[in-house]
């Protein structure tokens, strides 16, 4: 049997639990928080007063901080690309009988990231501080660009890079509340600390897909988390660009400022790495072909030797001017 017919095989006896992890790990639409819950509501008589005390508090962050909300918030408006890449994944099937138990999975966790790019929009938008009209180009270009992840349709790649990237955004999410919060903007800080409560809970579904598909194909899940790791996790916003009609610096800028300022460094990407190792207990797998064992191998040393790579690593100090950020935010 080939190793695609295998992974159909695996993904169909896991999708027999799939209904059970979407209560799990999801929230009903009735009981999740929604974009308005964090915004002025433009029904109230108190709405401009809102949006004055949300520009006043705006004026308190620095320009590198704005770079990094706005670069996560255009990865997150991003979202039709990553639905479209995961309906084609090998086992989602969309179309037969309403859709299968993953065609489900995909949609209503599509559903829940939507609300993420929505709500810092219009933040941003109410801010006063950014060129919305060059964020909206560089989001149409990044759709229209689309991404390639390395993963192909292999589900099992495709799970481990799923539940890196979760992991990944909560960190950052989770890092900009922080600053928002020290610089006493409370309401931006609730917002970006509930959406990095959402991305926790989506690394954990993601990663329990992983631990299933171990339990049943150690050694090709093995090999696909050995590929994904050697080849490095690509970001979602890789082909990020401004106006102008060429692939840019962007996405490089970007990831510098967000490391200049600390929302998520080199050294995150190795945390991650590490926690994957331990909660997927890579050194106990078991049943492994002679070529999976080598891969756990390289996996074992491999946050190490990523340490060391890290440490040497120097980030410019100096901001990159984007289009996305009015000059009058510089500090």
């Amino acid at each position: 049997m080939s190793l695609k017919n295998v992974r159909l095989e695996v993904m169909q006896f896991i999708e027999k639990d799939v209904a059970s992890l979407m209560e799990k790990y999801l929230i009903p639409i009735e009981k999740i928080w929604q974009p308005t819950d964090f915004l002025p509501n433009s029904e109230s008589d108190t709405f401009f007063e809102e949006i004055q005390e949300i520009q006043e508090l705006a004026k308190e962050l620095p320009y590198d901080f704005w770079v990094v909300l706005v670069g996560d918030m255009i990865t997150e408006e991003a979202l039709p690309t990553y639905e479209s890449w995961l309906m084609d994944v090998e086992g989602v099937n969309q179309v037969e009988n309403g859709g299968n138990g993953w065609s489900k999975w995909v949609k209503h966790w599509t559903g829940e990231e939507n609300r993420h790019g929505d709500v810092l929009n219009k933040y941003l938008y109410l801010s006063g501080r950014v060129n919305m009209k060059e964020i909206e180009k560089t989001t149409q270009y990044l759709i229209a660009d689309g991404f390639d992840i390395g993963t192909d349709r292999d589900p099992y790649k495709n799970f481990v890079y799923t539940s890196f990237q979760e992991l990944a955004t909560y960190v950052s999410h989770n890092r900009v509340a922080k600053i928002a919060k020290k610089k006493g903007n409370k309401r931006l800080a609730k917002m970006c600390q509930i959406i990095s409560g959402d991305e926790m809970r989506h690394h954990h579904a993601y990663s329990e897909f992983v631990e299933r598909i171990f339990k049943v194909d150690p050694s090709q899940m093995m090999m696909a988390f050995h590929y994904m790791m050697k080849q490095k996790i690509t970001m979602p916003a890789h082909f990020l660009r401004e106006s102008g009609g060429k692939i840019s610096t962007a996405f490089e800028e970007f990831s510098n400022t967000a490391q200049r300022i600390g929302v998520y460094t080199s050294k995150d990407y190795v945390d991650i790495l590490q926690k994957l190792i331990d909660r997927w207990q890579i050194d106990k797998i078991t049943n492994l072909t002679q070529e999976a064992e080598k891969a756990r191998d390289y996996l074992m040393k491999l946050p190490s030797r990523m340490y060391r790579l890290s440490e040497r690593m120097k980030i410019p100090e100096n901001s990159y001017e984007f289009k996305w950020v009015t000059p009058a935010v510089v500090k």
